[in-house]
């Protein structure tokens, strides 16, 4: 089978490296990729944009399947162009997609499927001053979300009125989300723990892969802006075997159906961003790919075969079987440049690479290569993940701290606190 994955970051080094292990694979493309594809793939520079590019190399190369990574071609219709021109592909179509790209589409989307959520109220920025109104009298703590992508960073998380005035200000007049913040949503703040489940469907059946749990914020013990995250592990003790049956039975199942109801079926990896609670669990959000950097932690601790399952959900025939968790676990920590998610400085050389133990997964994630040397080229750089056969989160959490301190580049920064809100669950 000969295989496309589309994307240049972490999550796609990380599903790179998954699909290469199956037996079924005969030639693997990634594109554009980045230097950690390149040792397992065959990187294709074509813009992402350019769908008609994109499906005549997928014709000329005789691709099987195509594995689109980041939410933004998703969106824009790419699987849709794709599957126009009779090629095979994971993930949703552009309608479908709207479960992530638009706040107010989810909210509408779960309701109607009876989908546990926070309660929510929208507004435009041209009501301005309504919002300023209702936010006057809002019980605080409230939480402020762009409407459109904003890259995991357009959520606010307001304490009082003046910090929810300024999260209007930045969407309705700074404009700093541009077209993503025309429209916001104010919801009320859920108290409890996250975690990250996945759903890999076909449009009707699905499996839940892992959970695991993201370190949204930039600093320590949950401090500062929020970022495309910082570092993630799996499983997520949070999660036991009965919350995941209920997570199947009153969040995928309704949703999944509700999707279809509606005239869009979902095909490909469905994420529910959870807040667990004494009181049950609800929907914090969902998106409609892989998360990023849960699923560097996630696929590691599968055994079977991924492109198998991959390959059956786009064609409408889910393999059940095709993957099951290994009785592992894994911790992602992320090394990113100073500065971010603000400024930050790229193009240092990145140095240590060489000396890690190869029981270590590095993932690239913004890194560019020049004369056979890496250098930082993003926000979030390098994901130093640590997978064991056994699930001992406090060995792996070592492990994956024992590597990262190998890695240095200037400016290089890390949270030091990844997985340690699991080990009080032992």
């Amino acid at each position: 089978m000969n295989v496309l994955v589309i994307g240049s970051g972490g999550r796609e080094h990380a599903l790179v490296l998954a699909i290469k292990k199956s037996k079924s694979l005969d030639k693997l493309f990634c594109l554009p990729g980045n230097p950690g594809t390149k040792l397992l793939a065959q990187n294709i520079e074509l813009p992402l944009t350019d769908f008609k590019s994109i499906s005549t190399f997928c014709k000329q190369n005789r691709i099987d399947l195509v594995v689109i990574g980041p939410e933004q071609p998703l969106v824009e219709g790419l699987s849709d162009w794709l599957r126009a021109n009779n090629i095979n592909v994971f993930g949703p179509s552009s309608e479908a997609a709207r479960i992530e790209s638009s706040k107010s589409f989810a909210k509408w989307l779960m309701n109607k499927a009876n989908v546990p959520t926070a309660k929510f109220w929208e507004f435009t920025a041209e009501e301005y001053g309504k919002a300023v109104s209702f936010i006057s009298e809002c019980d605080f703590p409230i939480v402020i979300k762009a409407d459109g992508l904003a890259a995991g960073k357009g959520v606010s998380i307001c304490k009082n009125f003046e910090q929810a005035l300024e999260a209007v200000n930045l969407l309705s007049i700074d404009k700093i989300f541009g077209t993503a913040g025309n429209k916001f949503v104010i919801e009320e703040f859920l108290e409890g723990e996250e975690a990250s489940v996945f759903a890999i469907t076909d449009g009707e059946s699905f499996i839940t892969l892992p959970a695991a749990q993201d370190h949204k914020r930039i600093g320590d013990n949950d401090t500062g802006k929020n970022t495309g995250g910082m570092g993630s592990y799996a499983p997520a003790p949070l999660v036991t075997s009965e919350l995941e049956l209920e997570i199947k039975e009153k969040i995928f199942e309704p949703i999944i159906n509700q999707l279809k109801f509606e005239g869009y079926p979902f095909v490909g990896c469905l994420y529910a961003g959870l807040m667990i609670a004494k009181l049950g669990v609800k929907v914090v959000e969902f998106n409609c790919r892989f998360g990023d950097p849960e699923t560097q932690v996630v696929l590691p601790l599968l055994e079977g075969d991924v492109l198998q399952l991959l390959y059956s959900a786009s064609i409408g025939k889910l393999d059940r079987d095709a993957v099951r968790y290994s009785g592992g676990c894994a911790v992602c920590v992320v090394a990113a440049s100073a500065g971010y998610p603000d400024n930050y400085e790229k193009g240092y050389e990145i140095s240590g690479l060489e000396t890690i133990d190869p029981e270590i997964i590095i993932y690239h994630a913004g890194t560019i290569e020049k004369n056979g040397k890496i250098f930082s080229n993003a926000g979030r750089v390098l994901g130093i993940t640590s997978v064991l056969k056994e699930n001992d989160l406090k060995k792996a959490q070592e492990k994956a701290y024992e590597a990262i301190k190998k890695i240095s580049f200037k400016n290089m920064y890390y949270r030091k606190d990844i997985a340690s809100k699991a080990l009080k669950h032992f």
